[in-house]
């Protein structure tokens, strides 16, 4: 996370980008990087069990949870849009791959972070991250016009690593990751926005426990030059594209 052009995060619901990539963001926001969110849908059909139960209307639920995410986006230092997508199922339209083009072109990030290919668990997942990789490839295109856009004044985007998080149950999702991500110094912002997502509070012991565990990782994998300490909280990702180096390190 060195690099300090902005950070862009796409994920299907509000819960996504706290449970998965909150070190990210937080750790990216802490060292002044631009972190913006794509937020593609509220979760409110799919993960809002509890206010359904509780007699909350759609629009209700779609409130409560974009407050939610307003919050943890607030304590994680990110800016979250909102694109009302729908869930359960999330489908790609032409709108919503036009207004992705727009944001990647706008934000210019030199880091996506999106979902991995495979959920069983969860269709919109891997939809999602379909999504973000195919508008990363329309907005590098000079032909791909979005609009309201001046073709004089085209600002396609260049070729931005990008990462997959970690799926809920990565052993059942072919997720294998190859970076383990150092969150410590962040760690208290990312408890914070785990706090502040009400309708899946049962989660926050289960990614409390899996930071933990991929801290443990990351310190067996660091070798001598980093050396980290016991304690260590960590994320893992999954590359898409190669790492394109002039030295192995």
């Amino acid at each position: 996370m060195s690099n300090r052009s902005p950070l862009l995060v796409i994920t299907a619901h509000p819960g996504d980008f706290v449970w998965r990539a909150g070190g990210a963001i937080a750790l990216a926001a802490s060292r002044g990087q631009r972190a913006v969110i794509a937020c593609l849908s509220f979760g409110e059909r799919g993960e809002s069990a509890g206010a359904w139960r509780a007699g909350k209307t759609l629009e209700e639920i779609k409130e409560l949870r974009r407050a939610e995410g307003q919050t943890a986006a607030d304590a994680l230092g990110g800016e979250v849009r909102f694109f009302d997508a729908g869930d359960y199922p999330l489908r790609a339209t032409d709108e919503l791959l036009e207004q992705l083009v727009a944001l990647y072109r706008e934000v210019q990030p030199g880091v996506v972070l999106t979902h991995a290919p495979e959920d069983p668990y969860n269709m919109d997942h891997p939809e999602a991250g379909r999504i973000a990789r195919h508008a990363r490839v329309l907005a590098q295109a000079p032909g791909v016009h979005t609009a309201g856009q001046d073709p004089s004044t085209l600002d396609v985007i260049g070729a931005p690593p990008v990462f997959c998080f970690e799926p809920h149950q990565s052993e059942v999702s072919g997720f294998v990751p190859d970076v383990l991500l150092d969150i410590t110094e962040v760690w208290d912002r990312k408890v914070a926005a785990m706090r502040a997502m009400g309708a899946q509070s049962h989660l926050v012991e289960y990614y409390t426990d899996l930071g933990r565990r991929r801290g443990v990782q990351a310190k067996r994998n660091s070798g001598p030059n980093l050396g980290l300490p016991a304690g260590t909280f960590a994320e893992a990702y999954m590359r898409v594209y190669p790492q394109v180096t002039s030295e192995l390190s």
